[in-house]
């Protein structure tokens, strides 16, 4: 699947853009059973999504989602009075996070033979999906996800996550595509996301300089594009203040070799543990 030189920009970068990985009919079924499930979905439960104070947000409807498919709504979606100021559908941030596991349309868009061999490229040996996002990127009040490390919230003993994020339509500075640090998957962990032994989360931080935001690179892709990030690398998304949605999936893959600690926000029951390709 990877030619040498793509494995070496990935080194290289911490991230790589694969144009026309998953065909545009590929991206439309994801898109439609998406808005099938947010139309089925009772908003009996309200559950906001904010990178910005990501551990207050932190409900048990939250940490209990890493073996279910549960709904996260935007934080600008709601009036003051707490009703919504537009649709259930326009409203929703995201649907996380075992989507590739317990729904059939999901499953057949995240197992596939390119990406098995894709990740075995990449040095993965016996992958295991762990988790997946269907991300809505609103029009107008889509919000901004701040610079991270997907090792921050999926940490395994040594580091092997690798994140798979899926255009699902034409992502630009517009309506709120990716950004980058190139190589800045070098500079090591700078946190974890764990449960806090009183309940809820909490950040662990091991190097609080900030981020060199103006090494920062726009990630415009079009849509059917795949973008593999390495679990250093820092990238963030911002706002969407256009009248375009930018529709992704993401997919986070470890190796069942590595140790996926218990303090780790996201948790399956013994029951439901992760599978492979």
């Amino acid at each position: 699947m990877l030619t040498s030189d793509q494995r070496a920009e990935y080194e290289r970068d911490g991230f790589l853009v694969l144009s026309d990985f998953v065909s545009t009919d590929a991206c439309d079924r994801l898109r439609a059973r998406a808005e099938e499930l947010v139309r089925e979905f009772d908003p009996s439960v309200i559950s906001i999504f904010s990178t910005h104070e990501q551990t207050r947000t932190s409900d048990d409807y939250f940490l209990e989602s890493g073996d279910k498919i549960r709904f996260f709504f935007e934080e600008n979606a709601f009036n003051s009075d707490g009703s919504l100021r537009q649709s259930k559908e326009h409203s929703i941030n995201k649907i996380g996070h075992a989507l590739h596991d317990l729904d059939p349309v999901f499953d057949q868009f995240s197992r596939t033979n390119g990406l098995k061999q894709l990740v075995a490229d990449l040095g993965l040996a016996n992958p295991l999906l762990l988790q997946s996002m269907y991300i809505f990127k609103q029009p107008r009040i889509g919000g901004e996800v701040t610079c991270h490390q997907d090792g921050t919230f999926l940490y395994t003993e040594p580091l092997s996550v690798i994140g798979l994020w899926f255009a699902l339509e034409d992502a630009t500075i517009e309506n709120g595509c990716l950004w980058a640090i190139p190589g800045g998957h070098k500079l090591g962990l700078k946190s974890r996301f764990v449960r806090a032994e009183n309940g809820g989360t909490r950040f662990d931080v091991f190097d609080n300089s900030p981020w060199s935001e103006e090494n920062l690179l726009p990630l415009e892709v079009e849509k059917g594009t795949l973008i593999v990030l390495h679990p250093l690398l820092p990238h963030l998304s911002r706002e969407n203040r256009s009248a375009k949605s930018r529709h992704a999936y993401t997919l986070h893959v470890i190796d069942a070799a590595s140790r996926y600690p218990e303090t780790n926000w996201l948790q399956r029951a013994a029951d439901v543990p992760a599978r492979g390709f």
